[in-house]
């Protein structure tokens, strides 16, 4: 992927509507390929599910199947990111080992397992080994998020205003973005990456449904921070005897925190991410989970920063949507990444930059995910 657009081109202004992760890795690569960036934002930049998920990275867990590509692409891309912004330092970017365990309070266990961590020393039954350090990561999201864009605006200078997207609209060879706090806002092109709100934009609404699933989440800080090491925990816990199980999830992160987040449930999204509200109840039984999984994340030895919910945004086949809308020149969307929204960030961006800037994304074949595929006869494609 060219970096730079030809010098013999007019600078190409493209709206960016979003500032989740996707959104900023959008502006991020078009910004650095050449192109006049205006990042719009209507509350605070990862202020949704790009700040409140796990940040887990797998390059190989979507292995067989349409997003292959897209995962393969994206985590050494986060690599090289990495590189370049000196994750480690600041947006805790480390390689770690994912393993499954089955958590059961019934059995308390000394660890003698091969494959759990000493930390791990409570009701838990070793599964297996799912990631290695070569093959999983994880990132602390929404400075990762805040971070790329620090450097867009610095080095690229992406524009970022801050206001609700009414609506957008195509005229003649451009398009116009009309916000509620910053009047019209006109462009080449506009992307949007809106997440779960994505669908909720009036021009969009009858293409088609990007819908939320609501997932909690709790952050402990653990007195004895340096016994936890870097291995993420893929449980499956039955909170009650003949009751379906949850799959909570244990994500220790070099900062001395420990984030665990829980089911997703598809729910009514609120009008928008200042709305969204953690449930006591869901969240309480993640705190229960964590001080069954380990001694030094229980109460009296864990305290609990954070308590937390966000809506995933996800679509009926369970593929993002990436493309060209159809039936709106110029007008593009990049959403309904699910629970891969983190790991699939800097491949949608650079593929988006591609697509808005040359006309076809080379980085990464988007074709199972034009949003045309959910088109039918009264749409012109």
């Amino acid at each position: 992927m060219d970096d730079n657009l030809s010098q013999h081109q007019p600078q190409k202004r493209v709206v960016v509507c979003g500032g989740g992760i996707i959104g900023v890795c959008t502006a991020y690569f078009l910004s650095k390929k050449g192109a006049a960036v205006t990042l719009i934002e209507r509350s605070s930049i990862a202020c949704a599910a790009s700040g409140k998920a796990g940040g887990f990275l797998a390059l190989h867990m979507c292995d067989d199947g349409p997003l292959s590509s897209l995962a393969r692409t994206s985590f050494d891309l986060h690599r090289s990111l990495a590189e370049e912004l000196n994750g480690a330092q600041s947006y805790g970017y480390r390689p770690l080992t994912a393993v499954t365990v089955n958590i059961d309070e019934s059995e308390q266990m000394s660890n003698n397992s091969n494959i759990l961590p000493p930390w791990v020393d409570g009701g838990v039954k070793p599964g297996e080994i799912i990631g290695a350090t070569e093959t999983t990561a994880q990132i602390h999201p929404q400075l990762f998020t805040r971070a790329l864009l620090a450097k867009a605006v610095a080095e690229y200078g992406v524009k970022v205003v801050v206001g609700k997207v009414k609506s957008v609209a195509t005229e003649g060879d451009g398009v116009v973005v009309n916000v509620d706090s910053g009047g019209v806002i006109v462009g080449d092109a506009v992307v949007l990456a809106l997440g779960p709100w994505t669908s909720k934009l009036p021009e969009m609404s009858d293409k088609f449904r990007v819908y939320g699933k609501k997932v909690h989440s709790v952050i402990l800080e653990p007195k004895d921070a340096d016994a936890i090491t870097a291995h993420a925990l893929f449980g499956t816990y039955y909170p009650v005897q003949g009751a379906d199980p949850i799959d909570p999830e244990v994500y220790p992160r070099p900062t001395g925190e420990v984030y665990i987040c829980g089911p997703s449930v598809e729910a009514e999204i609120p009008d928008g991410p200042e709305l969204v509200y953690p449930d006591p109840e869901s969240t309480q039984v993640l705190k229960k989970v964590a001080g069954i999984v380990s001694s030094h994340l229980k109460e009296a030895n864990a305290r609990v920063t954070t308590e937390q919910a966000c809506y995933m945004p996800c679509t009926d086949d369970e593929l993002p949507i990436i493309g060209e809308v159809h039936g709106m020149n110029k007008c593009y969307v990049a959403s309904g990444h699910g629970c891969w929204g983190i790991l699939f960030g800097p491949a949608t961006g650079a593929a988006m930059a591609e697509l808005v800037l040359d006309g076809h994304a080379s980085i990464v074949n988007l074709n199972c995910f034009t949003p045309t595929r959910f088109a039918t006869d009264k749409y012109d494609i």
